[in-house]
């Protein structure tokens, strides 16, 4: 093994595997090759080389989010750190912990018009849960410490002051990745590196104080007064958020989906799947919004007491909804964090979902509701439209969708891609076995691919991602890189452009309109599969798209693209009249 000389990189290195984090994503670079060294002459760290810093985060992001701990992303010093940033966004949303390392220059060749330099320290200040600014050694390049700040040494002993040093630099570490243990969320380590960079040592110089550092999180002991409202309220609606597989007992969700008084709406997102929940909000709630007397069918939908749990809400219709037609009561339920979504929150309940529906159903109530009696018809009238629906419709993204998510086998990971792609998931049902992934905690389109490829190195299962194809090329550079794997399928939706403009409120059929929010293109992946490895497939109708997902999914040498060409004029009035008809 071999280590850096610099004190600091060792104390780096020394932490995290202290703290098991393992896997370190790595961007070329100089400034940071007494870290890139240490990390990937250790055997006990997993490394990763990944060129293009953006895609390094994404892909980290998809690791971390799989793993549900922290990855570490590291990169050198100037605008490769900025390239992390709509990642680190991502992370920060999302509740995923990111560790971002940044090699930095001497902070006395700041600001003075150095190369390759830029203000590192703080930058992500918005979007991330700490920020550790270390000290630079000063037993490490002593010459230019004395030449440059000799008033850090100020007539003491340099073996003193490294002391402080090094004790300053291990508090900072200690917090930092206790945070990101502790909270799932990301952090940011700023170090400064004065040259000479590449100098190493058999056995670490130093032994760092590594400790845990407490992170309280307060949780309500107390739900009884919960309790008494939950039992005395004849509508009470579930909404459930961002989640991972498995985050609530089995005989919880009996207990939610056979109480007449309780509406579990879920997302694609929400991995949670029973027969008796509502799995496509939009369909519940667009009828509603076209009926003759809406306010009065709204006013019959609208819960006494809203419950939420997991991450960001995907339906925009769902939030209209309970901003217009606010409950009585809103508890969000988890142990960190809470978003007023609807502007109605009246209490953050900071305990697990499963202790809170533990207590609210700890004694048996007879309560007499209709409310799940009620929608329960609403939904059923729906879905028989939506199968009538789709016997009826022309190729299309609509009938894309349905044939793709009748496809996949059980057990896959199903990456998302957001915009078109999330949402038109949201109208079917999805194979419960599945596991859906989708980076809703910024929705942006600029990392889905390097994201479903970072989940799928570490995922257990075979993985599919689905992605638009302004996503796709967006984010292209994700497939630059050694780590797709032979079971790694991806299906594009190629509409020729953005085609979720078309069904927004504002759409015109002019140049303007084609020119700068369809942007309107002739592309195809057909050539970055032949540079990157791909075997490339393509349908244009249903009956190629049914070929083709014949054997799709079956067991190859390399990964498989899938593009899927459908007609950008006709996507939007398809589904629009897809709202109509069900209505």
């Amino acid at each position: 093994m071999k280590y850096s000389a610099i004190p600091t990189a060792q104390s780096i290195v020394l932490h995290c595997l202290a703290k098991n984090i393992s896997n370190i994503v790595i961007s070329p670079g100089s400034r940071n090759a007494p870290l890139t060294i240490a990390f990937a002459e250790n055997p006990f760290f997993t490394c990763y080389s990944i060129v293009d810093e953006r895609c390094a985060a994404f892909f980290a992001l998809g690791m971390a989010q799989q793993l549900q701990e922290p990855v570490v992303i590291l990169c050198t010093s100037g605008s490769a750190l900025l390239n992390y940033y709509p990642a680190v966004a991502e992370a920060y949303f999302s509740n995923i912990p990111l560790l971002v390392i940044s090699a930095d220059r001497p902070v006395y060749k700041l600001g003075i018009g150095d190369g390759q330099t830029i203000n590192q320290r703080n930058v992500f200040e918005n979007h991330i849960r700490y920020s550790a600014n270390l000290k630079q050694d000063v037993s490490h390049a002593t010459a230019k410490v004395l030449q440059y700040r000799p008033e850090w040494i100020s007539g003491r002993e340099i073996i003193d002051v490294q002391q402080e040093v090094q004790n300053f630099n291990d508090g900072e570490l200690n917090l930092a990745l206790e945070i990101a243990l502790t909270t799932n969320t990301p952090v940011h380590i700023n170090i400064p590196f004065e040259e000479p960079l590449y100098e190493t040592l058999s056995e670490p110089t130093i032994s760092p104080q590594i400790s845990a550092i407490p992170f309280e999180i307060d949780h309500v002991v107390n739900l009884g007064k919960y309790r008494e409202i939950w039992k005395t309220s004849t509508r009470k609606l579930v909404l459930v958020g961002v989640n991972m597989p498995n985050v609530i007992t089995a005989a919880l969700l009996e207990k939610l989906a056979h109480d007449p008084s309780v509406l579990v709406l879920t997302e694609t997102t929400s991995n949670m799947h029973h027969p008796n929940f509502f799995n496509s909000i939009d369909s519940l709630i667009a009828p509603i919004e076209m009926h003759a007397e809406k306010e009065l069918e709204f006013e019959k939908l609208k819960p006494e007491v809203l419950i939420t749990f997991g991450g960001l809400i995907v339906s925009k219709k769902v939030k209209a909804f309970l901003r217009d037609h606010a409950p009585e009561h809103h508890w969000h339920v988890d142990g960190q964090f809470a978003n007023n979504t609807f502007f109605c929150l009246e209490e953050h309940i900071k305990v697990s979902v499963n202790d809170f529906f533990s207590e609210m159903y700890s004694a048996e109530a007879v309560l007499k509701s209709d409310y799940y009696s009620h929608w329960n018809l609403v939904k059923r009238n729906y879905e028989h439209k939506r199968r009538q629906y789709l016997q009826e419709i022309p190729f299309s993204d609509f009938l894309t969708f349905q044939h793709i998510l009748a496809a996949v086998p059980n057990n896959y990971m199903l990456q998302l891609a957001n915009s078109s792609t999330i949402r038109y998931t949201q109208l079917f049902n999805v194979n419960p076995t599945l596991k859906v992934f989708c980076n809703r905690g910024t929705s942006g389109i600029d990392g889905s691919t390097s994201t479903a490829i970072g989940a799928s190195v570490v995922g257990s299962s075979p993985t599919l991602f689905i992605t638009g194809d302004l996503s796709f090329f967006y984010d292209s550079n994700a497939l630059w890189n050694n780590y797709l794997k032979p079971n790694f399928r991806i299906i594009v939706i190629n509409n020729n452009g953005g085609g979720i403009f078309r069904i927004l409120p504002g759409k015109e059929n002019s140049d303007v309109f084609e020119t700068y929010f369809e942007t309107r293109h002739s592309l195809s992946a057909e050539h970055l599969c032949a540079m990157y490895g791909l075997n490339y497939r393509t349908a244009r109708s249903s009956e190629e798209l049914e070929e083709e997902l014949r054997d799709f999914f079956k067991e190859t040498m390399c990964p498989q693209l899938l593009e899927i060409t459908t007609p950008a004029l006709k996507n939007d009035k398809i589904l629009i009249d897809y709202f109509r008809f069900i209505s």
